[in-house]
């Protein structure tokens, strides 16, 4: 049994005993504290609760709502739907903050709770600090009868989607005009529901929907990767379809597969749909340090500047508002546009990338090689209890001190033109380590060297 506490949330696998793996003890503590931290900081008190479609969803939201509802706050429960959603309704209701029932990418055995501010945006690392600190000392208590918080229940899933089709930059006329087949899969998940409902918005009359009933159970494994994606593809090319589109389990993470059942690659779709807000509205861009220089390369063709934050949303977010970007994201498949609200989404991602498409006349792999070319070895290095990161980091930063480096998020060596970065994940016990090179062979040649560095450690 696994469980990770960190300064946005708590994520588990379920069951086991308290503080070994997710359990009601640890999720009923966790909610307690959260809506203390709102009560004490004068937020408003109601929150918003929303969920995916993982099997454990159903049980794990009950106990949240209850909690929250236990300790003095309102709840306007969602229910089944996408995180991005959750994070549109938190402003859209004047709430005090919400919370998402999901582990995002993580197998169906997890679960976790992402929490939101009253912006709809992930709580910052002071703000997780302090909720830690009321957790940890279980510095709460619960309301008396009388000051019971009141549940109430919306379907938010078509707010979202109007207020994509309200956006200058999505045509919809243009992608109905264009006639295409689309294969989704929906991972068994929200985005089961919620891509193909948008698909329909935007005047897509063919969709063909694999893995779309939202039962939890999930098909394959839920991350967007080509490797999980093999049946998507073949559906793709069976059925002659213009395109394949994965989401997540959230669907805060978008990936396409091209006509020929090829991966367009998930680094490419913030880089597409950044393309293509660049054309229209020129802006800085942010991604991660973990995300293709393609995205730079693209910003500064028109004229404009890159900048790259720490992993995590809450990181590239910041960012993002410090440079005024008009675009931005990590290169997962998460795409960030704030003209629409400053989280990941893969529905906005959709609209826009699909709007890029049928205005080129393209098809998806011509427009694939419209952009420059790089390639990334994505690779993990499994933990144990008693190693030492923060030790194994500084020993590479030492064998490398000769080579340009940055320290803000792990360490990010550069050699040449080509570069690996490796971390701790935020959701792992794991060390990820990317690389990327305009050469694969290269790439995951670089990758396999920093990774027989960190085994010589261990």
């Amino acid at each position: 049994m696994t469980l990770i506490s960190s300064i946005s949330g708590i994520r588990g696998t379920i069951g086991g005993k308290p503080g070994e793996g997710l359990t009601p003890n640890d999720i009923i503590d966790y909610t307690a504290a959260f809506g203390s931290w709102i009560l004490k900081n004068g937020r408003n008190n109601i929150i918003i609760v929303g969920r995916d479609g993982r099997i454990s969803g159903p049980a794990v939201s009950d106990l949240v709502v209850s909690t929250l509802l236990l300790t003095g706050l309102d709840v306007l429960d969602i229910g089944l739907t996408t995180t991005p959603t959750v994070e549109m309704a938190v402003p859209a209701e004047n709430a005090g903050g919400g919370i998402i029932i999901t582990a995002s990418h993580n197998a169906r055995q997890w679960n976790a709770l992402k929490l939101l501010n009253n912006k709809g945006e992930f709580i910052s690392e002071n703000d997780g600090r302090s909720i830690n600190e009321i957790k940890e000392n279980r510095d709460y208590t619960y309301a008396e009868l009388d000051k019971i918080g009141k549940c109430q229940q919306k379907d938010y899933l078509e707010y979202h989607i109007e207020k994509i089709m309200q956006l200058p930059l999505v045509n919809a006329n243009a992608i109905r005009d264009r006639d295409m087949k689309i294969v989704v899969d929906g991972i068994n998940s929200s985005g089961g529901t919620a891509v193909p409902k948008l698909l329909r918005k935007l005047g897509v009359k063919e969709i063909v929907e694999i893995n779309c009933h939202p039962d939890g159970k999930f098909a394959h494994n839920p991350e967007p990767l080509p490797e999980n994606l093999y049946i998507l593809a073949s559906e793709v090319k069976q059925r002659k379809a213009d395109l394949g589109i994965a989401v997540d389990p959230d669907v805060d993470r978008l990936a396409f597969v091209m006509e020929d059942g090829e991966f367009y690659g998930e680094e490419y779709s913030l880089v597409t749909v950044a393309d293509y807000v660049l054309q229209q509205q020129k802006g800085n861009t942010v991604s991660n340090l973990s995300s293709t220089l393609a995205l730079r390369d693209i910003t500064e063709k028109y004229g404009c500047e890159h900048f790259a934050a720490a992993v995590g949303e809450v990181n590239v977010v910041q960012l993002m508002k410090e440079k005024e970007a008009v675009i931005g994201g990590e290169g997962n498949g998460g795409i960030i546009y704030p003209d629409l609200h400053y989280g990941r989404d893969a529905l906005v991602g959709i609209a826009l990338f699909l709007t890029s498409l049928a205005l080129s006349g393209k098809s998806i792999s011509q427009l694939r090689t419209h952009f420059p070319n790089y390639f990334i070895s994505k690779n993990k290095v499994e933990l144990r209890k008693n190693d030492n990161l923060d030790q194994i980091l500084e020993e590479i930063r030492e064998k490398y001190k000769n080579y340009p480096m940055i320290n803000i998020d792990g360490v990010k060596i550069f050699f040449d033109k080509d570069w690996v970065h490796l971390r701790k994940s935020n959701t792992e016990s794991i060390i990820r380590i990317y690389a990327e090179s305009k050469s694969q062979t290269t790439s995951e040649n670089l990758a396999k060297k920093i990774i027989s560095d960190i085994k010589a450690l261990l």
